[in-house]
């Protein structure tokens, strides 16, 4: 018998080796879940959060963001392919061979989909719907070959047109004039509607990614578009494309069956920063995407819905290969732990320690390297030696390198960053 706990509307069950005790109740279902995947949307192109002042409306999202149980010390890798492949393997980059975008992820990786279809004995239905980006240049590559029962959407990083585009289903190609938010969420809308047993959605929109354009009028509030020019303002652009894609993902929700709405589980995130172009303060233009600086790598993410018990702010520390576990624990599995991924289950129904430090890694074309960090200081080490070490308790948006040639560091900090140091060794040992 499954076992769950409620955060913020999201849905997270737990196999009976748990022992939450009196905080879990048995039921007879187990629980949808739905994640989505925000492309190129930091925490300042989102409201709540206090980084950034030009915000989009986004009722959908705030309000599944205010129903639920928000990270604020959640990582990702700095760029899309490196992020998506440690979620879905729950490894750090330097074990798949994805650290920047397009690199390819080998076919004999278990992924997330398959892993839960072992575990469960073939319960639930899995499916990947919109961006993939793991295939490397093989554009007419199938995800279904990793064992995903279902996959539609652009297997490369992103489209040239939102409205002029090929959509990969089942191995086919096909191309379309409609506008690709949309149309995924049609495909989600589709293949939720066809199933019959618990099921696992993936979906990934490729927005608000560029190019910068103007969405249908209908989807946002940003005004009269015309068609974005090149040097032109990108903040209204990117924006609309923002509530476009909220406004489907409240398309999507309404879809749902008053049954299905309570016994589902919401997980959204972003995958990186938002683009160089339309950085906000307090973050600099290169210290976003592509970046290993809080702008590039601390996104938004919050869960909802079904077996999510809190709701407000953890402050834990959470790396994106933990989604692994913890999505694999809430359709079943009894493993809290695999490979780098530790499942959150426990922080959806109390306040426990998590991890001490997370970590991530990048080959990325502007910073090669890699950055760690533990509830206080943070440790960015490049590949060229550099590093760089910031107290992001007094700093939190690394304004000021503490290894600098005119400046000592204290005992304190010269023991932070000997522990990051020892704490990279051993991780990457």
């Amino acid at each position: 018998m499954h076992k769950y706990l409620v955060a913020f509307g999201f849905l997270v069950f737990m196999s009976s080796p748990f022992t939450f005790a009196e905080s879990q109740k048995e039921i007879v279902s187990s629980p949808n879940i739905l994640f989505i995947i925000a492309d190129d949307m930091g925490k300042d192109a989102m409201k709540g959060f206090s980084e950034g002042s030009i915000k989009p409306n986004t009722p959908h999202i705030n309000k599944l963001k205010g129903d639920g149980l928000n990270f604020t010390n959640f990582w990702t890798n700095p760029t899309c392919s490196p992020t998506r492949a440690s979620i879905i393997t729950g490894k750090y980059g330097y074990r798949t061979g994805v650290k920047r975008p397009g690199d390819k992820l080998d076919q004999s990786e278990k992924v997330l989909h398959q892993y839960i279809k072992d575990e469960t004995n073939n319960q639930y239905a899995t499916a990947l719907i919109g961006k993939w980006h793991l295939s490397g240049s093989d554009r007419m590559f199938n995800p279904e070959r990793f064992g995903i029962d279902y996959f539609a959407g652009i297997t490369s990083g992103g489209t040239r047109s939102y409205t002029q585009w090929r959509l990969m289903a089942h191995g086919s190609s096909s191309f379309q004039n409609n506008y690709i938010t949309e149309k995924l969420t049609d495909l989600s809308i589709a293949w939720i509607k066809k199933q019959t047993q618990p099921w696992f959605l993936w979906l990934a929109y490729n927005a608000p990614h560029t190019p910068f354009h103007a969405p249908p009028a209908h989807m946002h509030s940003q005004g009269e578009l015309g068609t974005y020019q090149r040097g032109g303002d990108p903040f209204p652009y990117y924006m609309a494309a923002i509530e476009a894609m909220d406004f489907q993902i409240g398309r999507l929700l309404a879809q749902l069956t008053d049954e299905q709405r309570e016994n589902t589980l919401i997980i959204f995130i972003g995958d990186n920063g938002s683009p160089r172009q339309v950085a906000q303060k307090p973050y600099s233009s290169y210290q976003v995407k592509g970046s290993l600086y809080q702008g590039g790598i601390n996104m938004p993410f919050f869960m909802t819905g079904k077996g999510v018990e809190r709701v407000g702010e953890d402050h834990s520390l959470v790396n994106n290969t933990d989604l692994f576990t913890t999505i694999a624990q809430v359709a079943g599995s009894s493993t809290d732990r695999l490979h780098d991924s530790k499942s959150i289950l426990p922080l959806l129904s109390k306040k426990v320690s998590h991890r001490e430090y997370v970590y991530i890694d990048s080959d990325d074309f502007n910073m090669k390297g890699c950055a760690i960090r533990d509830q206080q200081y943070k440790l960015i080490a490049l590949n060229s030696g550099t590093e760089k070490l910031y107290d992001l308790s007094a700093d939190p948006y690394e304004k000021e390198n503490l290894i600098s040639s005119d400046k000592k560091l204290s005992k304190k900090e010269e023991a932070a960053l000997v522990r990051l140091r020892e704490a990279i060794q051993e991780i990457r040992k």
